[in-house]
Protein backbone atom coordinates (compact mmCIF):
# COMPACT_ATOMS: atom_id res chain seq x y z
CA UNK A 1 0.00 0.00 0.00
CA UNK A 2 1.34 3.12 -0.66
CA UNK A 3 1.20 6.02 1.50
CA UNK A 4 0.20 9.71 0.78
CA UNK A 5 2.37 12.82 0.71
CA UNK A 6 0.12 14.74 1.90
CA UNK A 7 -1.16 16.42 4.44
CA UNK A 8 1.79 16.43 6.04
CA UNK A 9 1.26 15.99 10.08
CA UNK A 10 3.11 18.38 12.63
CA UNK A 11 2.85 18.70 15.95
CA UNK A 12 1.90 22.83 17.77
CA UNK A 13 4.57 23.76 20.02
CA UNK A 14 2.42 26.61 21.26
CA UNK A 15 0.16 24.36 23.87
CA UNK A 16 3.80 23.73 25.51
CA UNK A 17 2.87 27.26 26.42
CA UNK A 18 -0.40 28.45 26.25
CA UNK A 19 -2.72 28.23 29.47
CA UNK A 20 0.61 27.16 31.20
CA UNK A 21 2.78 29.40 33.77
CA UNK A 22 3.22 30.36 37.78
CA UNK A 23 -0.51 29.95 38.49
CA UNK A 24 -0.94 26.59 36.44
CA UNK A 25 0.90 23.41 34.96
CA UNK A 26 4.66 23.81 33.83
CA UNK A 27 5.88 25.26 30.13
CA UNK A 28 6.91 21.95 28.71
CA UNK A 29 10.38 23.25 27.41
CA UNK A 30 10.86 23.38 23.72
CA UNK A 31 13.40 20.21 23.47
CA UNK A 32 11.31 18.37 25.34
CA UNK A 33 8.48 19.04 22.40
CA UNK A 34 10.99 18.21 19.91
CA UNK A 35 11.61 14.67 21.76
CA UNK A 36 8.15 13.78 22.08
CA UNK A 37 7.26 14.97 18.60
CA UNK A 38 9.78 12.80 16.87
CA UNK A 39 9.16 9.85 19.37
CA UNK A 40 5.59 9.58 18.60
CA UNK A 41 3.95 6.64 16.11
CA UNK A 42 1.21 5.10 15.56
CA UNK A 43 0.65 2.29 13.30
CA UNK A 44 4.55 3.62 11.53
CA UNK A 45 2.77 7.08 10.86
CA UNK A 46 5.12 9.43 12.67
CA UNK A 47 4.41 13.13 12.30
CA UNK A 48 6.59 14.95 9.76
CA UNK A 49 7.30 18.47 11.48
CA UNK A 50 6.29 20.97 14.02
CA UNK A 51 4.51 24.30 13.73
CA UNK A 52 6.59 27.03 15.96
CA UNK A 53 4.86 29.84 18.10
CA UNK A 54 7.69 32.69 17.84
CA UNK A 55 7.05 32.88 21.48
CA UNK A 56 8.89 33.56 25.04
CA UNK A 57 10.21 31.34 26.56
CA UNK A 58 10.53 28.71 23.88
CA UNK A 59 11.88 31.21 21.23
CA UNK A 60 12.26 35.47 20.66
CA UNK A 61 11.47 36.93 18.07
CA UNK A 62 14.34 38.98 18.36
CA UNK A 63 16.53 35.82 17.96
CA UNK A 64 19.92 36.56 16.77
CA UNK A 65 21.07 34.78 12.65
CA UNK A 66 22.69 32.28 14.96
CA UNK A 67 20.10 31.62 16.77
CA UNK A 68 17.61 30.62 13.79
CA UNK A 69 20.90 28.85 13.01
CA UNK A 70 20.75 26.90 15.81
CA UNK A 71 16.55 26.45 15.73
CA UNK A 72 16.78 24.58 12.06
CA UNK A 73 19.73 22.16 13.68
CA UNK A 74 17.81 21.29 16.29
CA UNK A 75 14.34 20.41 14.43
CA UNK A 76 16.66 18.62 11.63
CA UNK A 77 18.49 16.73 13.84
CA UNK A 78 15.15 15.31 15.31
CA UNK A 79 14.39 14.62 11.24
CA UNK A 80 11.61 17.00 11.68
CA UNK A 81 10.65 19.92 9.08
CA UNK A 82 9.07 23.73 10.11
CA UNK A 83 5.70 24.64 8.78
CA UNK A 84 3.68 27.41 9.88
CA UNK A 85 4.99 30.31 12.53
CA UNK A 86 3.16 31.57 15.05
CA UNK A 87 3.94 35.62 14.90
CA UNK A 88 3.20 37.37 18.60
CA UNK A 89 1.39 40.28 17.32
CA UNK A 90 -0.22 40.32 20.50
CA UNK A 91 2.22 42.82 21.40
CA UNK A 92 0.22 45.21 19.26
CA UNK A 93 -3.45 45.08 17.93
CA UNK A 94 -5.12 45.41 14.36
CA UNK A 95 -7.75 47.31 15.30
CA UNK A 96 -5.31 49.47 18.11
CA UNK A 97 -4.51 52.97 17.97
CA UNK A 98 -1.52 53.53 15.11
CA UNK A 99 1.43 52.51 16.95
CA UNK A 100 -0.22 49.27 17.94
CA UNK A 101 -1.14 48.51 14.80
CA UNK A 102 2.23 49.64 13.57
CA UNK A 103 3.56 47.05 16.16
CA UNK A 104 1.29 44.36 14.91
CA UNK A 105 2.77 44.83 11.72
CA UNK A 106 6.02 44.64 12.70
CA UNK A 107 6.11 41.86 14.10
CA UNK A 108 4.71 40.50 11.04
CA UNK A 109 7.40 40.83 9.30
CA UNK A 110 9.84 40.15 12.22
CA UNK A 111 8.26 36.41 11.55
CA UNK A 112 8.31 36.35 7.51
CA UNK A 113 12.24 37.41 8.06
CA UNK A 114 13.02 34.42 10.09
CA UNK A 115 9.99 32.26 8.22
CA UNK A 116 12.44 32.73 5.15
CA UNK A 117 15.61 32.41 6.77
CA UNK A 118 14.17 29.29 7.85
CA UNK A 119 13.26 28.32 4.45
CA UNK A 120 17.05 28.96 3.50
CA UNK A 121 18.76 26.71 5.52
CA UNK A 122 16.46 23.84 4.09
CA UNK A 123 14.40 22.83 7.70
CA UNK A 124 11.10 24.96 6.47
CA UNK A 125 9.58 24.48 2.38
CA UNK A 126 6.22 25.17 3.39
CA UNK A 127 3.48 26.29 6.14
CA UNK A 128 2.09 30.08 6.99
CA UNK A 129 2.45 32.94 9.42
CA UNK A 130 -0.51 32.56 12.04
CA UNK A 131 -2.12 35.77 13.13
CA UNK A 132 -5.53 37.15 14.67
CA UNK A 133 -6.80 40.18 15.36
CA UNK A 134 -5.67 40.98 19.19
CA UNK A 135 -8.27 42.76 19.90
CA UNK A 136 -11.17 41.31 21.82
CA UNK A 137 -15.45 40.98 21.15
CA UNK A 138 -16.21 43.80 23.58
CA UNK A 139 -13.78 46.83 22.38
CA UNK A 140 -15.16 45.69 18.68
CA UNK A 141 -18.65 45.55 19.68
CA UNK A 142 -18.37 49.20 20.41
CA UNK A 143 -18.09 50.08 16.46
CA UNK A 144 -18.08 47.20 14.70
CA UNK A 145 -18.26 48.45 10.83
CA UNK A 146 -15.38 50.89 12.05
CA UNK A 147 -13.18 48.80 13.50
CA UNK A 148 -13.57 45.69 11.10
CA UNK A 149 -12.82 48.30 8.75
CA UNK A 150 -9.53 49.15 10.91
CA UNK A 151 -8.41 45.28 11.11
CA UNK A 152 -8.97 44.79 7.47
CA UNK A 153 -6.96 47.76 6.74
CA UNK A 154 -4.28 46.59 9.16
CA UNK A 155 -4.00 42.86 7.85
CA UNK A 156 -3.97 44.44 4.30
CA UNK A 157 -0.53 45.88 5.21
CA UNK A 158 0.55 42.63 7.21
CA UNK A 159 -0.46 40.95 3.97
CA UNK A 160 1.88 43.60 1.69
CA UNK A 161 4.85 42.66 4.35
CA UNK A 162 4.51 39.52 4.25
CA UNK A 163 4.10 39.26 0.29
CA UNK A 164 7.70 41.17 0.32
CA UNK A 165 9.45 37.42 1.46
CA UNK A 166 6.90 35.20 -0.46
CA UNK A 167 5.03 34.59 2.40
CA UNK A 168 1.09 33.65 3.05
CA UNK A 169 -1.00 34.64 6.77
CA UNK A 170 -3.72 32.59 7.85
CA UNK A 171 -6.17 33.88 10.09
CA UNK A 172 -7.06 31.44 13.02
CA UNK A 173 -10.90 32.10 13.65
CA UNK A 174 -11.75 31.95 17.55
CA UNK A 175 -14.78 33.15 19.39
CA UNK A 176 -12.54 35.66 21.38
CA UNK A 177 -10.92 37.75 18.40
CA UNK A 178 -13.07 40.80 17.68
CA UNK A 179 -13.99 40.72 14.00
CA UNK A 180 -13.29 36.95 13.95
CA UNK A 181 -15.70 35.68 16.54
CA UNK A 182 -17.75 33.83 13.85
CA UNK A 183 -17.54 32.20 10.35
CA UNK A 184 -20.25 35.33 9.19
CA UNK A 185 -17.71 38.01 10.22
CA UNK A 186 -14.47 36.10 9.33
CA UNK A 187 -15.90 35.68 5.87
CA UNK A 188 -16.57 39.46 6.34
CA UNK A 189 -13.16 40.17 7.26
CA UNK A 190 -11.02 38.36 4.70
CA UNK A 191 -13.53 39.69 1.91
CA UNK A 192 -12.35 43.24 3.31
CA UNK A 193 -8.84 42.41 3.09
CA UNK A 194 -9.07 41.01 0.09
CA UNK A 195 -5.13 39.90 -0.61
CA UNK A 196 -4.13 36.68 -2.48
CA UNK A 197 -1.93 35.86 0.42
CA UNK A 198 -3.79 35.53 3.18
CA UNK A 199 -6.65 32.52 4.04
CA UNK A 200 -8.37 31.02 7.49
CA UNK A 201 -6.37 28.66 9.89
CA UNK A 202 -9.01 26.18 10.83
CA UNK A 203 -8.05 24.87 14.52
CA UNK A 204 -11.26 22.58 15.00
CA UNK A 205 -11.55 23.11 18.79
CA UNK A 206 -12.21 26.55 17.81
CA UNK A 207 -13.65 26.74 14.54
CA UNK A 208 -16.77 24.16 16.21
CA UNK A 209 -17.32 26.98 18.77
CA UNK A 210 -18.61 28.75 15.60
CA UNK A 211 -21.64 26.63 15.36
CA UNK A 212 -22.75 27.62 19.12
CA UNK A 213 -23.06 31.02 18.21
CA UNK A 214 -21.08 32.02 21.29
CA UNK A 215 -19.85 35.93 21.38
CA UNK A 216 -22.08 36.48 17.93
Amino acid sequence: MSQNNYPKIHNATWPGIVGKGPDSEPVIPFDTLLEMTAAAEVDGVKFDGVDIGLLDPHLNIDMSDDDIKKLADKVSKHKLNIGSLVAPIWAGSAMGSAEQRKTFVEMVQKSCAIAKRLNELGVRHYGVVRIDSAAGVTDWAKDPEGNSKLIAQTFREACDVAADYGERLAAEGEICWGGMHSWKHMVELLEMVDRKNIGFQADMSHTFLYTLGYNA
